[in-house]
């Protein structure tokens, strides 16, 4: 696990809440929103492989 990983976490869950505050706003759409979502989890995946 690397030691960035607490660092990885922390931007999954700023930029998720970030996507879903649009989201409830009605400044992006539900397909954008999981669009992004999904973005950071594969950044949160590849934090999890090193």
């Amino acid at each position: 696990m690397s030691d960035d990983l607490p660092d990885a976490v922390d931007e999954f869950i700023d930029g998720t809440d970030a996507a879903l505050e649009e989201y409830d706003q009605g400044y992006a759409d539900a397909d954008a929103t999981v669009s992004v979502i999904r973005s950071h989890l594969a950044d949160l995946r590849d934090a999890t492989d090193d």
